[in-house]
């Protein structure tokens, strides 16, 4: 008995020395801060987390042409091509604001003090910066400790994702979305609305459950696989306008940014995964739709969008992006029309003037529904022609880059406002 235990603590010891190796670290080395590398819990009977808001099985996408919505959408001109991502940014370039103090949570250990272009006045305002990398400690490994406080941007981002206040994607990084996210929750809350993970909101924004999960994938995450092809007659003619990869179809359907699982899964070679293949996910999806929304509220200085139930209470939030150009961005109020989840795409060469291939094609164009589709997996439609609330191929730019006139919200925040919502609800536009 002696020896068994001397042999447990020795191994105890040596799992911690091997884990001062900076390289456990995700994400070290990019610009971006690494994230809480808490070893997944891998789900079973006896683990799972109660019946609510939790990420359970993720589910394909739905694209029956027998249960597509079949709305006239896209009056506007949406640029046909994938754009590549906008090149990565550091913590303090995302955004403007001063980042709120973290209070070290004793399951963890801080480590990689020194982040570029933070200054020593900064650093000395956070005891646990949401710029700093994090890794567990023995203890935490030992005991799940659920529920707790989140402790960490990762886990704030996930906290709040789960209650319906989106951080939009998350990417384990401190920034002006997910400030406003965890304002709206204060304010739903009645804690004043600092955007800091004061006492206050620490002891009410907690974790029921792990924030990572191990994944296995399935044939079903395989199937739909395929190339968005660049032109509208090419996109016409497909089956469907599913994921082009496994990597962007499991970071969009557990509410992430890819940057963020590649940094959960260093080493993984995601374009060699195979059925069968293991991977660590967020732990978190599209959040269930409790109550019903009567009315909509938004802003377009914050870009955010805002759902609101019966008594006026706020039950979700969302960035948003809205019309380049002020003239396209209506103002006061408007109605819900329609909803389509998922919806095909009318393009109209005449929306396109500018464009070769809408002038050599002449005629109108039926694109199929899925989450590459130009208005995403789920369409509201306005009462002002052309107008809607819609998804989009691009979650990571909402809020960053603006549209044509639409409101664009990531497709997991519109699935969500589109099981919430219902035709003839009032839509408050305000500066």
């Amino acid at each position: 008995m002696f020896l068994t235990g001397t042999v447990v603590l020795l191994a105890l010891i040596a799992w911690m020395i091997t884990m001062q190796d900076p390289a456990w670290i995700a994400g070290e080395g990019s610009i971006e801060p690494g994230i809480p590398r808490v070893p997944p819990t891998r789900l079973t009977s006896s683990n799972a987390p109660p019946p609510g808001p939790s990420a359970g099985p993720i589910a394909s996408p739905q694209t029956n042409a027998a249960a597509t919505s079949q709305v006239q959408v896209g009056l506007h001109p949406i640029d046909p091509s994938r754009s590549p991502s906008p090149p990565a940014r550091t913590p303090l370039e995302k955004t403007s604001e001063v980042l709120p103090s973290f209070q070290a949570d004793p399951r963890f250990v801080l480590t990689n003090a020194a982040i570029p272009g933070t200054s020593a006045a900064t650093l000395g305002n956070l005891s646990a910066s949401s710029n700093l990398s994090w890794r567990p400690s023995v203890s935490s490994l030992l005991s799940t400790g659920f529920p707790r406080p989140a402790a960490s941007p990762f886990e704030i981002q996930v906290a709040l994702a789960r209650l319906g206040f989106s951080p939009g994607s998350i990417d384990g990084v401190w920034g002006g979305q997910t400030r406003a996210a965890l304002i709206a929750w204060q304010s739903r809350e009645g804690i004043p609305p600092t955007g800091q993970m004061d006492a206050a909101t620490r002891a009410r924004l907690t974790l029921s459950h792990a924030v990572e999960e191990l994944y296995t994938i399935s044939s079903n995450d395989l199937a739909d696989l395929q190339p968005t092809s660049p032109t509208w007659l090419g996109k016409s003619q497909q089956t469907s306008l599913g994921y082009e990869t496994i990597l962007e179809s499991l970071a969009e359907r557990r509410l992430a940014s890819p940057a963020l699982l590649q940094r959960m899964n260093p080493g993984t070679d995601w374009a060699q995964l195979t059925l069968g293949g293991v991977v660590a996910l967020p732990s978190v999806a599209i959040p269930a739709a409790t109550l019903p929304a009567v009315s909509i509220r938004i802003r377009l200085g914050s870009r955010s969008l805002a759902a609101f139930d019966a008594s006026e209470r706020l039950i979700a939030h969302y960035p948003c992006s809205i019309a380049r150009k002020v003239e396209k961005r209506p103002l006061g109020r408007l109605y819900v029309l329609n909803i389509a989840v998922p919806p095909n795409y009318t393009f109209d060469p005449e929306n396109f003037p500018e464009s070769a291939e809408a002038r050599a094609l002449g005629r109108k164009l039926t694109l199929p529904p899925g989450p590459n589709n130009p208005v995403g997996t789920a369409w509201i439609g306005l009462d002002r022609p052309g107008y809607g609330i819609h998804g989009t191929p691009r979650p990571e730019e909402v809020g960053r880059t603006e549209s044509h006139g639409c409101f664009r919200l990531a497709n997991w925040n519109a699935e969500h406002l589109a099981r919430l919502v219902r035709s003839g609800i009032p839509v408050e536009v305000e500066p």
